[in-house]
């Protein structure tokens, strides 16, 4: 896979490339700016953007609160198949819910101090980069908390809207069962239930866990 990293932050920035390559997967380019990250996605053209949240817009400029996500959404435009995993110290509710809505090609927001476990790091890397979505908890429950519609979720259960989160952080049904202790097949029911509920037909184009995770968070 190859991968197109963006972070000012000297440090990490080496850090993500020497990760990412040890577990085999190729950095054409890791840059600190958002005019360097689309010049690089525009020469390289990735399999998926790992970028920071916060960064300079040119070289050598002052850090912008939401550049890195500019970047994203203008890249998306330009390709909405582009995945792109956001990888930041902040939740910053209005710019995922700008990249969440931006289309359902594969979309990740982590939060750096609460990637514990590498293989954590690399399992919403490979979902993010096969069209899922991988979303930390916080970042979910406070996409939720700030949606000013009322959400087409307000339609499930207590127990579907728990399954519901665990998808939008991008959970398998098995690991939804061992996260829940249900069985597979009470997760499966479940899911069934929210397609139908959230009006989610069966499709050969369209990947219905993530327009399901969509609606849940009402972007």
């Amino acid at each position: 896979m190859r991968v197109v990293i963006a972070e000012d932050a000297v440090i990490l920035r080496a850090g993500l490339v020497q990760l990412i390559e040890e577990h085999g997967h190729q950095i054409p380019a890791a840059v600190a700016d958002g005019e360097s990250l689309r010049s690089a996605v525009a020469e390289h053209r990735p399999d998926v953007v790992v970028s920071d949240i916060r960064m300079p817009a040119e070289p050598g400029g002052t850090a912008q609160p939401d550049e890195g996500v500019r970047a994203a959404l203008e890249l998306r435009v330009r390709d909405p198949r582009l995945p792109v995993l956001l990888f930041s110290q902040y939740v910053e509710t209005q710019y995922a819910s700008r990249l969440l809505a931006s289309g359902s090609a594969g979309v990740g927001y982590l939060l750096k101090e609460r990637v514990l476990d590498v293989k954590d790091f690399f399992d919403a890397l490979d979902r993010v980069a096969s069209g899922g979505t991988a979303l930390d908890p916080e970042v979910v429950s406070q996409l939720v908390g700030a949606s000013r519609t009322v959400s087409a979720a307000a339609s499930l259960s207590p127990r579907e809207r728990d399954v519901m989160a665990l998808m939008a952080e991008g959970r398998s049904n098995s690991a939804i069962a061992e996260s829940l202790f249900v069985t597979e097949r009470a997760v499966e029911k479940h899911v069934a239930n929210i397609f139908t509920k959230l009006d989610l037909p069966v499709s050969t184009t369209d990947h219905r866990r993530v327009l399901a995770v969509l609606r849940y968070l009402g972007v």
